[in-house]
């Protein structure tokens, strides 16, 4: 999956690329007659690296006049080089990176929008409203999804049988009674009821704030709401039981908490289907994340595919884009890689059901909530503002009320001058 940290580097990158200039000839007419070579770089290497493998192999093998040429890279390692090649002219066909990222790219003008692929192809209909959503940067579409997760509860079953508990809780209630019931210590050995990560991680901490009906952000994104009544309510009540009912180590890294949970030593743990890959020696499942005063809600995440400024094959990438998005092709990665389709419509597809975690991800789509999602501010949001107020808070370093009231004011800062 993309790692937020990689996120977090571009600002400064992007910034710098902004002013170039849209340069060459962006589209052509669909080959019919000679060969076209697309290039696409993406991230992909992890170990559902061959699931993308194939789905491109498949493509150029029903497309002989249109060839797919992928490059993958660490994601660290893209996105350092992304942003200078596009404002050259010497990037990609197609790129990937997270969804997060699309409004910087689109306002450096380094990617092309593609709203007139979205029902000429590409059905919106059979997506998550979210998902769609996020492929988008002042009402324009610029990508369309190249994958998308959500996030679930994973429980230990054996810590959950010894605490006496017969089933994943549903409520907030059930759920702070369950993490404080298999949070424990014995000596020196600590067992966690929850682990909860607080930066490098797909962000966790706003599913809490958002269970109780607060926010980040106002629905216009134009006034922060870190300090809204609602938000702080579900604040002081997740902190305390970090920072001082010790049901997780604090200033976790998402790997950090990765590790405690694979290794036995946490009940529970809120993450992707990527991570079951990693579960091999636990005893686990998975359930929808509990709901809080305001009813059921979870993360959203995605890696969006997107036109690289200087293509000279617009069309051709539309065949590859509806191609990837298509019934077969996606309920193929999505039995290959363990994540949900992008779209919402194949819930009974053959292959989507033989991977029994897929179906459990792919319910909760329509609960789902993408974080910051069209804000070009995105990582001094999270990376200076919300992430900082997060860690003071779990260590002890400042009350609730007086730490977003401070961060509240900073993004209200940062706001105005967007």
């Amino acid at each position: 999956m993309i790692s937020f940290v990689s996120v977090f580097t571009l600002s400064v990158v992007l910034t710098a690329c902004g002013s170039s200039n849209t340069g060459s000839e962006t589209g052509s007419k669909a080959a019919s007659e000679a060969k076209v070579t697309l290039t696409y770089w993406n991230g992909f290497t992890g170990p559902d690296r061959p699931a993308y493998e194939e789905l491109v192999k498949r493509f150029n093998d029903s497309h002989p006049n249109i060839q797919v040429t992928m490059e993958i890279s660490p994601w660290d390692a893209l996105l350092a080089k992304l942003p200078t090649s596009l404002a050259s002219g010497q990037g990609p066909d197609i790129a990937s990176f997270d969804s997060a990222l699309i409004p910087q790219y689109a306002k450096g003008n380094l990617i092309l929008p593609v709203d007139d692929i979205y029902g000429k192809g590409i059905d919106p209909k059979v997506m998550a409203t979210s998902l769609v959503d996020a492929m988008k940067y002042n009402s324009k579409l610029y990508a369309v999804p190249a994958n998308t997760a959500t996030l679930l509860m994973y429980y230990n079953k054996d810590l959950f049988k010894a605490a006496g508990i017969a089933a994943p809780p549903t409520t907030w209630a059930e759920w702070q009674d369950a993490i404080m019931k298999t949070t424990k210590t014995n000596g020196n050995e600590k067992q966690y009821g929850l682990v909860l990560a607080d930066h490098a991680t797909i962000p966790m901490w706003p599913i809490l704030i958002w269970g109780n009906g607060g926010d980040l952000l106002s629905a216009d994104h134009k006034k922060s709401m870190l300090n809204d009544s609602k938000t702080v309510e579900a604040l002081k009540i997740w902190a305390d039981l970090v920072a001082n009912k010790r049901i997780s180590p604090v200033n976790l890294t998402g790997g950090d908490a990765d590790k405690i949970f694979a290794s036995g030593k946490a009940a529970m743990e809120i993450n992707g289907p990527w991570m079951a890959g990693g579960l091999s020696g636990v005893n686990y499942g998975v359930a929808p994340v509990p709901s809080g005063p305001a009813g059921k809600v979870t993360l959203a995440n995605a890696a969006a595919m997107v036109i690289g400024k200087n293509t000279k094959h617009k069309d051709e990438v539309y065949e590859f884009m509806k191609f990837w998005n298509s019934a077969d092709a996606q309920a193929y990665l999505s039995s290959k890689s363990g994540f949900p389709p992008t779209r919402t419509d194949l819930s009974d597809n053959p292959l989507v059901k033989s991977n029994p975690l897929i179906p459990q991800f792919a319910a909760v789509a329509n609960d789902s909530r993408f974080y910051l999602a069209g804000l070009e501010q995105f990582s001094k949001i999270d990376s200076d503002i919300f992430t900082p107020a997060i860690q003071a808070i779990t260590n002890n370093k400042g009350t609730v009320e007086a730490t977003m009231a401070d961060a509240s004011k900073k993004l209200d800062a940062l706001l105005s001058n967007k």
